[in-house]
């Protein structure tokens, strides 16, 4: 699938999630707290600053979520569609991050490949902020634990159960979850497993923090007692020439009421969306009142305003 990084981000780029320590991690939930209860207060907070918004990757949430963030706190942003001719081909990277960062005060990047945001953030004095790669999912992993901890008050020992593929957003709960002293087990198919530097990582960060990180096979091991239950697609994008294959070899992952069932009485469901109705989950758990997704994809907005807030003021 793929490694952790060579060069990491320095502390004022957000690629992996790594650059977040679990104290920033802390502040950022305070401070997004903060800016969900008093809109109002942050109203021009960001004036005069405007976002680049770089998408190889189509978004509904991600999209609309950075937009309206950064103008409700006065700045503004600019779409760049790149769902068509990826990011270098039609110039070089290099030659992207220098001339935006004239223009702009931050780049944010829905890419293919990780190695794509690496490059802006070497050569960008700007911020450059990862919407989503091939790797990580950073705002959405940050966005769930809020919400979790919005839930329940306290993510110190919560249990998490993620089954299905070891993909960009597993990786990003494995990391988000160590920081904020979660429990983290992932259930996965022979051969899907998450990335091995990427579970090292979350390893270390762990025996930091007492959160214990858990590679399963079994989802039911995996959910049961858990707090949270989490489910993503199983055919990510481009990889929808796989995804009748791996309908057949996930169909056992499935999160369903019979799955649910084994969580904790109080356990809630997650799924960074959209999501495959009928596939990796089924309508009941989908629309039960222990599901949370549209809270996830409402904190979406609020985690992302806070980390605009701690990045560019």
């Amino acid at each position: 699938m793929g490694t952790a990084p060579e060069k990491l981000a320095t502390a004022a780029d957000l690629l992996t999630g790594t650059e977040f320590n679990a104290a920033r991690v802390r502040e950022l939930f305070r401070l997004t707290a903060d800016v969900k209860a008093r809109p109002d207060r942050y109203r021009t907070a960001l004036a005069g600053r405007y976002l680049a918004l770089i998408f190889e990757k189509p978004s509904l949430r991600t999209r609309v979520t950075f937009e309206v963030g950064i103008q409700s706190m006065g700045g503004g942003s600019i779409f760049l569609d790149h769902t068509g001719t990826r990011l270098g081909q039609r110039e070089s990277i290099k030659d992207v991050a220098k001339n935006l960062e004239r223009w702009v005060q931050a780049i944010v990047a829905r890419v293919f490949e990780q190695k794509a945001l690496e490059e802006l953030a070497a050569h960008a004095s700007i911020p450059v902020i990862n919407a989503l790669s091939e790797l990580y999912h950073p705002c959405q992993a940050l966005a769930d634990f809020f919400t979790l901890e919005e839930r329940f008050g306290n993510l110190q020992g919560l249990t998490l159960a993620y089954v299905g593929d070891g993909n960009n957003v597993c990786h990003s709960l494995l990391l988000a979850g160590a920081r904020v002293g979660a429990n983290v087990r992932v259930a996965t198919p022979a051969g899907h497993e998450p990335d091995a530097a990427i579970v090292a990582e979350a390893l270390r960060v762990a025996r930091e923090t007492c959160a214990k990180i858990e590679i399963l096979r079994a989802a039911e091991e995996a959910v049961a007692g858990a707090q949270a239950v989490y489910t993503d697609v199983w055919a990510s994008m481009g990889q929808e020439q796989e995804a009748a294959q791996r309908e057949k070899l996930f169909a056992p992952y499935q999160v369903n009421e019979a799955l649910m069932a084994q969580a904790a009485p109080e356990g809630v469901f997650l799924h960074c969306l959209p999501a495959h109705r009928g596939l990796e989950v089924t309508d009941a758990v989908m629309d039960a009142p222990s599901s949370v997704v549209y809270d996830q994809a409402e904190n979406r907005l609020h985690v992302q305003k806070a980390i605009l807030l701690t990045l560019l003021v």
